[in-house]
């Protein structure tokens, strides 16, 4: 009989099916997609959700996530190291800690409940650009300060200016005059922030030793258990209609399903700040949405936010090929 794994190939013995196996420009196409599917969300939210909590679009959204996954893994049984595991292996079985999937839960979780208390506080321009903005940067010093791992120039310059670009595209739209603003909101958006940074280095962690399909399983429905509560919490107990319903069941199926399906695979073939940053793509696809699906007027200062989020990010993927390079050849 094979002996399960020790918690110590946690960090000693990647899975075979790992960041190997994926070259870096995949990694950039994949995670790429997801953050394009994400861009939908904000334009299908406002053309069906209205009625209901932004609270509880965050919770129900992970709740249909966790069903999608519970049918992506009964269609993909897969086996690990050359042992044939249970359709949902435990943590310890696969050799990792229960702890990881902790955390990447919080951070999902985390992100849906404070962007959204955030945004209500602190106003959706600047909330917005608060939470998108600080990602990337949360992801670069955690790596550098606490993976001990810091990340190039090259990559800083990138995300700096991509960064700023996006900022640019969502306070160009107007928010609250500044003696509006709301610092706890403010506050509340870099914890949304930091926990979309967290999530997704935990989560390079998590797809480089099992299937995503589990993780994601773990990942979704652990957020979901903490989200749901918070959000009769805050809003009370939800009214759905048959619009908001389908907004719900798109956001869970797509943005949160099919999306995360393709981030994970994407992050076992790229850095997990790489990963954050290339999310900047997101308020890339809801500004041509917007242009082009609900026929909103942009400004100038827009449109260059834009140039500036793909000059950055075309930085940031020569600084991500580049240390693949470097390290392919070490």
């Amino acid at each position: 009989m094979t002996q399960p794994a020790t918690a110590s190939s946690c960090t000693l013995s990647p899975h075979p099916h790992s960041a190997a196996h994926v070259s870096s420009l995949l990694g950039v196409a994949l995670v790429s997609a997801a953050a394009l599917l994400w861009g939908t969300t904000g334009t299908v939210q406002s053309l069906g959700a209205g009625g209901l909590s932004p609270f509880w679009v965050g919770a129900a959204q992970l709740a249909v996530a966790s069903v999608f996954f519970v049918l992506v893994l009964a269609v993909s049984r897969k086996r690990i190291a050359g042992q044939s595991l249970p359709l949902l292996p435990t943590p310890s079985r696969m050799g990792l800690k229960l702890g990881w999937f902790v955390i990447a839960a919080a951070g999902v979780a985390g992100y849906s409940i404070s962007f959204y208390a955030g945004v209500k506080l602190a106003g959706v321009a600047v909330g917005t650009a608060v939470a998108i903005g600080s990602s990337p940067i949360w992801a670069g010093l955690i790596q550098a300060l606490v993976l001990r791992t810091p990340l190039s120039g090259l990559w800083w310059l990138g995300t700096a200016v991509s960064v700023g670009g996006g900022v640019a595209m969502v306070l160009s739209k107007g928010g609250a005059a500044t003696g509006d603003i709301s610092w706890f909101g403010l506050l509340l958006c870099l914890l949304a922030g930091l926990s979309y940074a967290s999530y997704a280095l935990v989560n390079k962690r998590l797809v480089a030793h099992a299937p995503t399909q589990v993780v994601n399983f773990y990942v979704f429905t652990g957020a979901a258990i903490l989200a749901v509560p918070a959000a009769l919490l805050l809003a009370g107990v939800p009214v759905m209609n048959a619009s908001s319903l389908l907004v719900v069941v798109y956001l869970g199926l797509v943005v949160s399903g099919v999306a995360y399906v393709l981030f994970s695979n994407g992050l076992r073939g790229i850095s997990g700040p790489t990963g954050v940053t290339l999310t900047l793509i997101e308020p890339v696809a809801a500004f041509l949405l917007a242009v082009w699906a609900v026929g909103e007027h942009q400004p100038l200062v827009s449109w260059l936010g834009l140039l500036a989020v793909l000059l950055g990010l075309i930085v940031v993927i020569r600084a991500e090929l580049l240390a693949a390079r470097t390290e392919a050849a070490g």
